[in-house]
């Protein structure tokens, strides 16, 4: 098992919207040495350079039950610099004092008990009815947040070599991306990729923010560091462009349930569903290369995306499985279909609940918690089965669809030049779902 020396947090109030009189931080500017132009220029931040690996496979997958992950360097980083976040008072909350238990089943749902975190979360700014919004500069961002609550800069290296830099200057005009402590934490080690976070971008994935989340699970090599993604609608609560990150050293129930395979893309990736698990979903996993992997969860994701579908993700065994999770929970708030005994418990499921680990509000809830009562909550955030099989018939013609779209490009690039033809493929190269034929989907 992981072991790993917790200490108390002294929590704080860095994160308040307003300064206090006499509270202006070192840095000038706006007194909150924020990321804002007003006081980012002349800032530095450590510099982690990953080298872009080709193949997730590359990395041996680590077996949960019988030995202990290595420690590769960016966990230590990681889990250094979080440490020192926590020692020094920037969480809202001490998580180390929450309570935790496996709940007794066959699924082994983690409960955690976890009374400050809706208390001091802060709260959604947007509506919940619409998965795409646009970034609004008046509501909190990242960029709004004091620069003491980030850990390191997180890029590709220009050598393509792993390299870390202590004191690199953070790049204003070429925006970077970087791993930051969520202040609200669920777990140890709870942190945020933000990728670009100076171009303010909403909270949508794209190819190239994804395949950013999966060289940073493949970097971390532990398989018990898990990546999340919250749509809008699936209660993302920052429309700014994030994912989430922490360590829990058991396996998530939706890492153990059965799968059956549906489909496989050419590049070697496979999509199975999942069977006997309260929430249908896909899985994705294989591919020759992070990239052909990373797209085709990417065109799914952005499926879902324009079609209103809200989702999570969750991106597990160090980026080789990625999970995804089409939702329904907000819709069914706002139309007056979730119990009342479920809405009192104040959970809003997103991926971390969904895939098995329990973030408990009401110390009731936690001394009750059984396998039954996760199930009963986790089917309400399910698609039913027609919804499911409506979507999953988006996704393929999705999938399908930007195949062809690319091997349009490819042809044409032997007689004109593909500067504008690929405007909108910019840095990314699909996956081939059915080599060397027309077909693009091997449906199993």
């Amino acid at each position: 098992m992981l072991r790993i020396k917790r200490v108390p947090t002294i929590v704080s109030n860095f994160q308040k919207e307003e300064v206090d009189e006499g509270g202006a931080r070192h840095g000038g500017g706006c007194g909150r040495n924020c990321l804002n132009t007003c006081c980012i220029h002349g800032a530095k931040l450590p510099l982690y350079a990953f080298e872009k690996v080709n193949k997730l496979a590359c990395k041996k997958g680590h077996d949960h039950e019988n030995t202990d992950p290595p420690v590769p360097f960016l966990d230590s980083l990681l889990l250094g610099e979080w440490e020192d976040r926590m020692q020094r008072g920037l969480f809202r909350y001490d998580v180390t004092a929450c309570e935790t238990k496996v709940i007794p089943g066959d699924y082994g749902f983690i409960a955690q008990l976890n009374e400050g975190r809706h208390l001091k979360k802060r709260p959604t700014e947007f509506r919940v009815d619409k998965v795409l919004q646009p970034f609004d500069t008046a509501k909190f961002n990242f960029t709004k947040v004091g620069q003491e609550e980030l850990l390191f800069q997180f890029e590709a290296s220009e050598d393509n070599e792993v390299q870390f830099f202590p004191d690199a200057p953070i790049d204003v005009e070429n925006s970077p991306s970087v791993v930051a402590i969520n202040v609200s934490p669920i777990e140890y080690g709870h942190v945020l990729l933000i990728p670009w976070v100076l171009d303010c971008l909403p909270q949508r994935i794209d190819s190239e923010s994804f395949l950013l989340a999966l060289h940073m699970a493949a970097e971390a090599g532990n398989p018990y560091f898990r990546l999340g993604y919250n749509s809008l609608g699936a209660f993302a609560t920052i429309n700014h462009l994030h994912f989430q990150a922490y360590y829990l050293a058991v396996p998530f129930p939706i890492e153990k349930a059965d799968t059956k395979k549906i489909a496989k893309l050419c590049g070697e990736v496979t999509v199975s569903e999942l069977l006997n698990y309260p929430v249908r979903g896909l899985v994705f996993e294989g591919g020759n290369t992070v990239r052909e992997l990373s797209n085709a969860v990417s065109d799914a994701c952005i499926c879902l995306q324009e079609n209103n579908i809200p989702y999570n993700v969750l991106i597990a065994d160090s980026g080789k499985r990625i999970f995804l999770l089409p939702q329904c929970y907000a819709e069914k708030q706002a139309l007056g279909e979730v119990s009342s005994e479920l809405l009192d418990t104040q959970v809003n499921p997103a991926v971390w609940e969904i895939s098995g680990h329990m973030v408990l509000k009401r110390k009731k809830d936690y001394e009750e918690a059984s396998e039954e009562n996760a199930w009963r909550l986790l089917a309400e955030v399910s698609l039913s089965e027609e919804r499911f099989e409506e979507v999953k018939a988006l996704i393929f013609e999705a999938l399908e669809n930007g195949l062809i779209a690319q091997n349009s490009i490819k042809e044409s690039s032997s007689s004109q030049s593909l500067e504008k033809a690929t405007d909108s493929t910019k840095k990314r190269t699909r996956p081939s779902l059915m080599c060397g034929k027309q077909e693009c989907l091997v449906l199993q």
